[in-house]
């Protein structure tokens, strides 16, 4: 499991460990994962660090710090380091001391040749994007030269992913201590390139924001036992599709059937476009662990919507179905309930613009889950799942953008779907459900069809084993 932390929390294990270490310790560690994965870098491109030409943007704050005790082990070790400060009378004391010792050097502009970059402006408590000056000195950065952000690109809000303003775009960000979850949420995440953690040894409480990985999706998926029958193992039911979208019932079910439930139930009125291609289907209404309603619905069937969330079973309501709901009848279940909507239907859902849903993703799942009393998965260029409680929120790491297709939500839907009537959680759900399809769209590759995405989700579901 990776794991994220608030800048609040960061910094309370900070003063914690501070307290115990000698003066200035802490830093000089962060400084010296930095400085290994700079190296690292230019190694790898031009096969050492002896005569490459590193300019460091170093801001008044502990970043700007490990920015500069970083660039006085690069020139140690032969690099042309120069500090480049965005207020010069504001430089860390220390690090400046340390990186003229060492032979680096400080100048008033970004030099136009270089073979990287290291973004020291802001640090985790950096708000509402870069100032005038830090934006100045990051439009400088010369054009294809690698960026190494420092914590976090400067610009990006640690807590939420947010850009608010001007922002560093990094190749490679390094991180102390604890992932933030802005390096893990888009728009924020799109800015970070590959993220590495150097642990400096904080202790951590519960985190804010957690991404599963291969070993945690492998224990929660459901699997048969020799005892197991069709039912045992759970049925899902689908409510999709109409006469105008035939299709979209067909890919629910696709995912539902590859998703580790029984059986698959089908109700509504493509039930001919459904067993032509998966004679597998059971049609008509029946009993199920769970009940999948929305995709291709159209208007006019609130009613078997209401009628759903109305029983004891488990219901996931996608696209259609989620028009109109009404938060007190969703808070008033005792089942599970998983909502997945994208940013247009959850900004319909809070009655906010679709643009605000987009920027602030971690604040509007928060809020959705809260509102309706239901677990949501919010899905977009980063998906995230929350629950209703003060659970941390599951992002999905496994995301492409070629699941921007038409159809992808409604396989996403079954197998979400199939999982909750195979016994997981909501959230359980929810997170393994996004994790397999992005698993699946990456084995697909691109440009996919969504059916494409269903085909490979066995492979998948295989791939979290290995």
């Amino acid at each position: 499991m990776r794991t994220a932390y608030s800048v609040e929390t960061v910094r309370a294990a900070e003063r914690e460990l501070m307290a115990r270490l000698p003066e200035g310790a802490l830093m000089l560690r962060a400084a010296a994962g930095l400085a290994a994965v700079c190296a690292g870098l230019l190694t790898r491109r031009r096969g050492r660090v002896y005569g490459a030409r590193v300019v460091l943007l170093v801001g008044p704050g502990d970043n700007g710090g490990d920015a500069l005790y970083a660039g006085a082990r690069l020139a140690r070790r032969g690099a042309g380091v120069t500090a480049v400060p965005m207020d010069p009378e504001r430089m860390h004391t220390g690090g400046l001391a340390a990186l003229r010792a060492a032979g680096g050097r400080v100048e008033q502009a970004v030099p136009q040749r270089a073979d990287l970059v290291v973004d020291g402006l802001l640090g985790i408590g950096g708000r509402g994007g870069l100032r005038p000056a830090g934006a100045a000195l990051a439009e400088r950065i010369p054009p294809g030269v690698p960026v190494v952000a420092v914590d976090l690109p400067s610009g990006v809000d640690a807590d939420t992913g947010e850009v608010a303003g001007p922002a560093v775009t990094a190749d490679v960000t390094v991180t102390f201590g604890a992932y933030k979850p802005g390096l893990l949420i888009d728009p924020g995440a799109s800015r970070a390139g590959a993220v590495h953690l150097v642990d400096i040894g904080l202790e951590l409480p519960e985190p804010e924001v957690e991404a599963l990985q291969h070993a945690d999706v492998a224990g929660l998926l459901p699997q048969p036992t020799a005892s197991s029958d069709k039912y045992r193992r759970g049925v899902v039911g689908i409510v999709a599709g109409s006469a105008q979208y035939p299709g979209a019932a067909v890919l629910a079910v696709a995912g539902a059937l590859r998703g580790g439930a029984g059986a698959v139930r089908y109700v509504g009125p493509a039930a001919d476009s459904v067993l032509a291609r998966y004679p597998e289907t059971l049609i008509g209404p029946g009993r199920v662990q769970a009940w999948v309603i929305g995709p291709g619905l159209g208007e006019g069937r609130v009613g078997e919507v209401a009628d759903l969330l109305a029983g004891d079973t488990a219901v996931l309501v996608d696209a259609d179905g989620l028009r109109g709901l009404d938060p007190a009848v969703l808070r008033a279940r005792t089942a599970p309930t998983l909502l997945t909507p994208h940013a247009g239907e959850a900004a319909a859902l809070l009655g906010v613009s679709r643009e605000s849903v987009e920027a602030g993703r971690l604040a509007a799942v928060r809020r959705l889950a809260e509102r309706y009393g239901a677990t949501v998965l919010l899905k977009g260029s980063t998906t995230l799942v929350a629950s209703a409680g003060g659970r941390p929120v599951r992002v999905n790491p496994t995301g492409t953008p070629w699941l921007a297709t038409a159809g992808s939500g409604d396989v996403l839907s079954g197998l979400a779907g199939s999982l909750l009537a195979g016994g997981l959680s909501g959230a359980d759900a929810g997170a393994v459900g996004a994790y397999l399809h992005g698993l699946a769209a990456r084995r697909t590759g691109g440009p996919l069809l969504a059916h494409q995405v269903a085909e490979a989700l066995p492979s998948a579901w295989r791939d979290t084993r290995s």
